[in-house]
């Protein structure tokens, strides 16, 4: 089964990405807005089981933190995708990095760079027009961060939440 790692931002970031991916993002039904901490990867039930106690480790020697989004940035060249940057921050960076070593599969293939999509697989005139209009507003948007969910994705290809983890409150 496929499994994932992920920050649900608050409703109020949730409700602003919405706002842009019902129109520009085709995996708009497929998962809420969220920041990845670890890319999809392929796990058995004894397998994410280990990870769940890893997972509650992390999460007990984390203080929850604020991200803070100010901007819009892109992917481009490589890709047509549009998110809404959220300016790193070390407790995000450190969190992202203890989910990609030791039992965790290495399956990182890009460089981590904190973002919530807005816009993807858009044609490059449809990213010229909506990049073009969406870099000159400016955002002003602060989230408290407590928590983290494993995801796994069911055959429609959807994702739902498997268990979340409050930072500093699981029992082991």
């Amino acid at each position: 089964m496929k499994y994932g790692i992920a920050i649900f931002p608050s409703k109020a970031v949730q409700d602003e990405a919405n706002s842009y991916r019902k129109r520009y993002d085709p995996h708009y039904a497929l998962i809420p807005p969220h920041i990845t901490l670890k890319e999809a990867f392929e796990a058995d039930e004894q397998t994410v089981h280990e990870f769940v106690t890893e997972l509650k480790h992390i999460a007990n020697d984390t203080e929850p933190f604020t991200v803070n989004i100010r901007k819009v940035s892109t992917f481009a060249p490589v890709t047509n995708t549009i998110y809404l940057k959220v300016e790193p921050k070390q407790e995000l960076i450190d969190l992202f990095e203890k989910m990609n070593r030791g039992k965790f599969p290495g399956n990182q293939e890009f460089a981590f760079v904190p973002h919530i999509t807005i816009a993807q697989k858009l044609s490059t005139e449809e990213y010229s027009d909506v990049y073009g209009s969406l870099k000159m507003k400016n955002f002003d948007l602060e989230d408290k961060v407590d928590r983290f969910q494993l995801l796994y994705q069911l055959d429609n290809g959807s994702w739902t939440v498997h268990d979340s983890f409050v930072f500093g409150k699981e029992k082991v």
